[in-house]
């Protein structure tokens, strides 16, 4: 009876620890993508410094003192709008001078003329000797040579007088004013009077580095640097505050070195800015394409960054998971363009890295394929 009770406790004992026995979980199922390869395009963006198409000083051509102001600072002029009066009443004094100083020589060309008239019949006649003629035609040619130096000190004296009124060359805009009415000006002043900045179309300059300007040619067909000029596709500019300039612009000069200093090569590229939105001074950077043929497109939301380097989960045989890293030169949308670590065909988990391990094995789920989004 002992020994039934025993066996019975024994058979009732087995079966309790079959089922307290753990089950395993099975797999995760997680998303999986086949990583293909496409056209993509990148963006590269280069600080860029901003011009007016003409940006000038303006300095006095004489001095005196400043008599009016005509415009304010940042106002729009147009060409051969008065900005400043100097002072003309020197100017002016020394015009009439010039002018008197011309009549009188065009006045001693008659005297010297009427002597020769008046010599001339009598040295025919012979009742002179052709000295006093000789002497008297010598006379009328220093006047008439002073004449024309009287003449040529009016028309200096009328360009100063016309330099009294200072115009603007071209259209543009007025910078800062730091002389004001009455202040005195001289043709060797440090400071100019303003600067005058034309900015219906700006020039945006970036500079490029040695290997990414050859990465820039080798894009474009073309014998010549003019001919790659002509293919170049438009660009576009990101202002200060992060937002994209409304025009794009054309790129249409590469210069002709590189500086020594910086190994980089000065680029210019117009834009259109008939509302003045940009200005002189303005700092921004242009956004450069590059087309990437038959790249590794790998999503970003298939990757984890550790420790500054980036991973993706392959899918191996038996559905294990393999943590490898993985060279990243470029972002092209929502996917990142891959130089080494994968290749296409190459199956990888799409989303739920975080709780994964190395060598665990999953459920494959398809998950959408990887295009290329630009």
């Amino acid at each position: 009876m002992k020994n039934l009770i025993l066996g019975i406790a024994v058979l009732l004992y087995g079966c309790a620890q079959k089922q307290e026995a753990p089950t395993t979980p099975p797999p995760p199922t997680l998303p999986v993508v086949e990583i293909t390869s496409g056209q993509a395009t990148t963006y590269q963006e280069y600080p860029a410094s901003i011009e007016g198409k003409v940006n000038l000083e303006i300095r006095p051509q004489v001095d005196g003192y400043l008599d009016q102001v005509f415009v304010d600072e940042g106002a729009f002029v147009k060409a051969g709008q008065p900005l400043f009066k100097i002072n003309d009443l020197p100017y002016r004094e020394q015009l009439n001078n010039a002018k008197a100083s011309l009549s009188a020589a065009q006045a001693s060309i008659v005297n010297t003329q009427l002597e020769i008239d008046k010599l001339t019949p009598l040295v025919a006649n012979k009742v002179i000797s052709d000295f006093q003629l000789k002497a008297a035609k010598a006379a009328n040619s220093v006047a008439i040579a002073n004449a024309e130096q009287a003449k040529a000190m009016v028309g200096t004296a009328q360009i100063n007088f016309g330099y009294t009124t200072i115009k603007a060359p071209v259209n543009g805009y007025i910078g800062r004013l730091p002389k004001k009415k009455g202040s005195l000006v001289s043709r060797t002043d440090v400071e100019a009077l303003t600067q005058l900045s034309d900015v219906q179309e700006v020039h945006v300059y970036f500079a490029l580095g040695e290997s990414d300007f050859i990465k820039f040619k080798a894009q474009y067909d073309g014998a010549t640097l003019n001919d790659k000029l002509k293919k170049l596709e438009p660009i576009s500019l990101l202002l200060a505050d992060q937002t994209i300039y409304p025009k794009q612009g054309k790129i249409d000069m590469i210069d002709g070195q590189f500086d020594k200093n910086t190994g980089a090569i000065t680029l210019r590229a117009t834009f259109a800015n008939a509302q003045g939105l940009l200005r002189s001074g303005n700092t921004g950077k242009v956004r450069l394409s590059l087309q990437h043929d038959s790249a590794i497109l790998v999503p970003q939301s298939a990757t984890i960054e550790v420790q500054d380097k980036v991973f993706v989960y392959t899918v191996a045989e038996g559905n294990k998971v393999k943590k490898l890293p993985i060279t990243i030169i470029g972002k092209s949308g929502n996917n990142y363009l891959i130089k080494d670590g994968v290749k296409a065909g190459d199956r990888i988990v799409f989303t739920g890295l975080d709780l994964l391990q190395e060598g665990a094995v999953i459920t494959p789920e398809k998950a959408k394929p990887v295009i290329a989004q630009n």
